[in-house]
Parts: C-alpha cells; structure tokens; sequence
C-alpha cells in the first residue's frame, strides 16, 4: 500500500551501505516490539490499533453522532499532538476547505493552539448565534494555552445555555490523574481516555484524533483498520520492509552529513499532515544534540519560492516525496484558448502534477538534494491509518537506531517553567525574580549597544 522507492538515493549512498544498515535496524525493531529500550512505558501506540477498548470506541461514535445532531460546531481544543492527528485526518480526507463546504456535519475548529487574542476573538464572531459543542483535549490539564482557551470557551457555552452547557463539553483526559480527570468527574462531563502509555504525538489513533474524526464523518472503523494492516505488514524483519527501507535511508543520510529533512507533498490537503509529522519526529529525534531537522515543502507552490534555496542552497537536506498516485477526480488540460498550452491539450492534470514531481527530483538530484519517494495509492480513511502507523514505527525504529529516548521531551518544558514564572504561578517567584532580572538587565545592554552605534 505504501511503496518507497530509493533510486534517487543511490547517487549519493551506495545499496552496499543501506544494507549494511540492517543488523541495527533489526536491534531497534526489536527493542521496540520487546518494550526493552528507553521510554517503553510509552510505547502503547504499537497495539492500540488492534487492543483499543471497543467500549469506549462505541462510546466515541456515539458522542460523535450526538455532536453532529445538536450542534453546528465543534471547537477542539488542544496543543500538539491533543490536535495535530485530528486536524491532519480532517484536511487530507475531507478538505482543507472543509468548513467552506455543504456537508451534513458540523463545522469543526480547532482553539488552545495559540495565545493570540485575535484568533480567539474572530473565533468567538463564528459561533455567534449558532449551536456548538467542546472537545477538551489535554493530558494533565495544566498545559496553559488549551487551559486558557477551554476556560474562555466553557464561560461561553456556559452563558448560552446555563445548566445544560455540561451536555456538550466532551473530556479527552488520563484515565485516573491531573486537574481536567477531576474537574470533569466533579462537573459530570462526558470523558474519554488518553492511553497512560501513549504519548501526545502517538495519539492520533486514539479518542484523542478519533472523536473529531468522527463527529466530521469520517469512517474511524477503516482508520483503525487501515492501522491494524500496516501493524502486521511494517512488523516484517526484513530490508523488504518499506519502514526498514525509510528508517535505514534516512539514517544513512544523516550520518553522511544531512542535517535537514524536507517532507515534501504535490497536495495540498496533505499540509497539516505534515505539520503531525513534523512534531512526531521533531519532538522524538531532537534531543542531545542530535537529530534531523524535520521542515515541510508544498509544490508545486514552493518551487517558486524555497525551491530556489533547494536548488542551489547549502547541502544539508535531503527531500522525503510523499506521493498520491490518484486523485479523487479527474480533470483535462485544455489549450484551446493558450496556444502554448497546445502541447497539453487533453492531457489530464494528474498527469502534468506527476510529472511536476519527476521533473523536480531529477532536478534537486542534479543539484546535489537525495530524493527518497514514498507513495501511496489515493487519499482514503484506510491509507490514514497505514500514513499514520507507517511514520509512527518510522519514528520509533529510527530514534533507538540515533540513540535516543524517542518517547520523551525534556527539552519542552524549559519555555513552559519560564512562561509559568513570568506569569506569576504560585511557586515559581524565586525564578520570576531571576527571568526578570535577566530581562531587564538585556534591555539595559540594548539600551547601551544602540547609542555605541
């Protein structure tokens, strides 16, 4: 179902050196699956498209249905890998125009990912007047922007419609612990488990990504099928395995001095997939010093923009072509009005974006860019769920090769302790003094170095 194709690659690494990848690749996929390496208490995501609770699956498509009975909206709230999964589902299936679009299902807005005033105001003026409903989406609960945004929200639907607000905020939350399991057990909201095993950015498959998914239409069962075939295909120990070719190319490239990895799509609903890709494998392989810099390309737009820096820049990347063979329509060129498009008259524009494609790998290969293509046959509820465990066993398999723990993010918390002191949460005077000093003590410095010039 997902093919990759490495003959782009092979100008710069040898298949000699790929191959001599596999006994690691093998000890990596190994320690995986055994839940022997480091951060395996988090490793649930290998089983959940196969041991999820139907119970509670039952439940979601429930919720789901209720959602799109009552309601015209629904604002997921959420951070990361709390709405990346989700968001990615809903433009690459349905649309990144999906709220533009007649449809039987609500409006579906995501919130709790900025701190921007006027994002939250111009979402406040669509809900006006119209019937919505909240998804909460938050481990702990004590992450501050979806914190902030769920309080404004909640007062709103609680000023719409007083007591019966508690019948349309939906909980996504740890199943035992942290500040949103218990207010949700103390104000009666409906809830939903975050897995303890699973991590943010490996939670696209569970409640997390799959009540919006649903509420929007989408069919979770062929999702979760689609994950559950790519479980058992990807699980093969051999070079034939597709993720083995991907995890051992990238590395191979990494260790010959690549420094930047470039997801690059040729459509444009696969944007926010790429933004779920970039923090999967930012958040897991950026740490102790180490790890691809994961960054997106949308072409043929980015052509003529970045691709002049692809081109000709630095040599530090190399491209991942993520690649739909058929789109869901079809649609001719006609020349009949530019006779410079007369060569193209008839030739459909599927065509012309797959040969947009070869054009430039030929192009970024010539200018010293490798190019590893990954291909999948058509954008479907089924082939997400393969894209999503496919890049997720990718991310697992390749960290543990790079040596390191690809489960955690220690380095996250530094601008969140900083935030927390700036803001002046209780307990954090000490470093509030400090960061302040800091500050002022920079503004002073600028002050001095501006009358030096």
């Amino acid at each position: 179902m997902i093919t990759v194709d490495l003959k782009n690659l092979y100008p710069f690494i040898s298949g000699e050196k790929l191959c001599a990848l596999e006994p690691e690749v093998r000890a990596a996929h190994k320690r995986l699956e055994q839940k022997a390496g480091p951060g395996a208490e988090f490793t649930g995501w290998l089983d959940a498209p196969v041991s999820y609770d139907r119970e509670e699956f039952r439940r979601i498509k429930a919720a789901a249905a209720k959602i799109r009975m009552n309601s015209k909206a629904l604002v997921v709230i959420g951070i990361g890998g709390s709405y990346l999964g989700a968001r990615a589902a809903l433009e690459l299936l349905r649309s990144p125009n999906y709220n533009l679009k007649q449809k039987d299902t609500p409006l579906i807005f995501f919130a709790g990912n900025t701190l921007s005033t006027d994002a939250v105001r111009e979402l406040f003026t669509f809900l006006e007047g119209e019937d919505f409903s909240v998804n909460i989406i938050s481990k702990s609960g004590g992450t501050t922007e979806p914190a902030i945004a769920f309080s404004l929200f909640r007062d709103l639907l609680e000023r719409k419609y007083g007591p019966l607000a508690k019948e349309r905020i939906y909980v996504t939350t740890d199943r035992e612990k942290g500040a949103l399991r218990k207010l949700a057990e103390e104000e009666g909201w409906e809830s939903f488990v975050i897995p303890g095993d699973v991590g943010g950015r490996y939670s696209a498959l569970t409640a997390v990504g799959l009540l919006p998914m649903a509420a929007a239409g989408i069919d979770v069962d062929a999702v979760l099928a689609g994950a559950g075939a790519a479980r058992l295909e990807y699980g093969r120990k051999s070079m034939e395995n597709p993720v083995w070719q991907y995890v051992s190319a990238r590395n191979a490239l990494y260790r010959a001095g690549k420094r930047m990895e470039l997801l690059a799509y040729y459509e444009p609903s696969c944007r926010f997939f790429a933004e779920w890709w970039k923090q999967l494998f930012g958040e897991s392989e950026g740490k102790d010093g180490r790890g691809l810099f994961p960054a997106s390309v949308e072409y043929t737009a980015d052509l003529h923009s970045m691709g002049q820096y692809v081109q000709d820049g630095e040599r530090l990347m190399f491209e991942t072509v993520l690649f739909v063979q058929n789109p869901r329509g079809s649609l001719a060129v006609t020349g009949k009005n530019d006779r410079s498009l007369s060569y193209l008259d008839g030739m459909l524009l599927s065509e012309v974006n797959r040969q947009a494609m070869r054009a430039t790998a030929l192009a970024h290969v010539d200018g010293g860019v490798p190019n590893l293509l990954l291909s999948v046959p058509e954008l479907s509820d089924e082939v997400f769920g393969r894209l999503v465990f496919f890049f997720e066993l990718s991310c697992g398999i390749s960290g543990y090769l790079l040596g390191v723990n690809p489960f955690n993010q220690p380095g996250v918390e530094a601008y969140k302790q900083n935030m927390f002191a700036l803001l002046g949460k209780p307990g954090y005077e000490t470093k509030r003094a400090e960061l302040n000093r800091r500050l002022s003590d920079s503004i002073v410095s600028q002050g001095k170095n501006e009358r030096s010039f």
